[in-house]
């Protein structure tokens, strides 16, 4: 026999035997048998609840009361309060983040732009860029609240 000819008819066997129940001891399992789970899966059936039924209509016109097809359309809709304002920023923060985005901003322009800049300029767009960044880290400060209390602890 040739060894291309036992693989096959080792094959041929795997093959063969592959549907077959593979007869087990109870204690071969990994597992107790309170753990197997039942052939057919158990089904639960959940009633909904019964609303009761709507008495007579209500003879009461009042403003008030919401409309039924009104609160349809609003269904699921939900409008946020408007934001907080915007804490006011002094001069100095403004120069920063005008600094922070104008270098930047001037050199993409002139770059697409193909503008000839000269080397003054490039260090101010720069030396802006860098000087704005730095002047926000500055002032951005790391203070504790004035009400934190003793205990360093959370808070709200």
């Amino acid at each position: 026999m040739t060894p291309q000819s036992d693989e096959d008819e080792v094959w041929r066997q795997i093959v063969a035997s592959f549907n077959d129940t593979a007869e087990r001891d109870s204690a071969d399992q990994p597992w107790p048998d309170s753990e197997n789970v039942p052939a057919e899966p158990t089904r639960r059936v959940v009633k909904p609840p019964e609303e009761p039924e709507p008495d007579e209509d209500p003879e009461i016109d009042d403003p008030e009361i919401d409309d039924p097809e009104k609160d349809d359309e609003n269904e699921g809709h939900f409008e946020p309060p408007p934001p907080p304002p915007l804490p006011k920023l002094d001069l100095p923060t403004k120069l920063a983040w005008v600094a922070l985005f104008g270098g930047p901003a001037y050199l993409l322009v002139a770059a697409m732009a193909s503008w000839h800049m000269e080397g003054w300029a490039l260090f101010t767009a720069v030396a802006a860029f860098i000087g704005g960044f730095v002047a926000l880290v500055v002032r951005m400060g790391d203070d504790r609240p004035n009400d934190s209390g003793w205990d360093d602890g959370a808070v709200l």
